[in-house]
């Protein structure tokens, strides 16, 4: 996968189902989710723990099936082991979906040939929110963006 290539799933995306959103804010899966919702993002989570609560302004939801029509994008937050189902689910009930998404450690080539047979787009083992920041300068030296602005000698 080029930078060309996640520039242009970038900019094209404006829907995302992240699944395995968590509450807990230090948890990657709910900064994540909440820096892509602040980039303009509408960001549909997905946990059936959490089904019926709010976050980052949307009802979570506890399956895919529960999505609205138009999600583009599927961010996977769950174990590897769990990534078939949910792309297999996701084929079923997400017509709209254009790009399945692996976050950083999750790794299924399986089922990402299955999605890429159907014309899907596969992003695997990355993170869009890192991806996002690289790729449009939000990153400073070193890779951190630390908004903090310091002239020290």
């Amino acid at each position: 996968m080029t930078d060309s290539d996640l520039r242009r799933i970038l900019n094209r995306t404006k829907t995302i189902a992240c699944v395995g959103v968590s509450a807990n804010p230090v948890r990657p899966s709910y900064y994540v989710a909440r820096y892509l919702s602040l980039k303009g993002f509408t960001v549909h989570p997905v946990n059936p723990g959490l089904a019926g609560q709010t976050l980052f302004g949307r009802t979570v939801v506890g399956s895919l099936a529960d999505l609205p029509p138009g999600v583009q994008m599927l961010d996977i937050f769950r174990r590897p082991e769990h990534v078939p189902a949910l792309v297999d689910e996701a084929l079923d009930v997400m017509p709209d979906l254009e790009t399945v998404w692996m976050q950083i450690g999750v790794v299924h080539e399986e089922a990402a040939e299955k999605a890429r047979a159907r014309g899907l787009t596969v992003v695997i083992d990355r993170c869009p929110k890192i991806e996002y920041q690289r790729l449009f300068g939000e990153l400073r030296m070193g890779g951190f963006a630390t908004g903090v602005i310091s002239s020290k000698l």
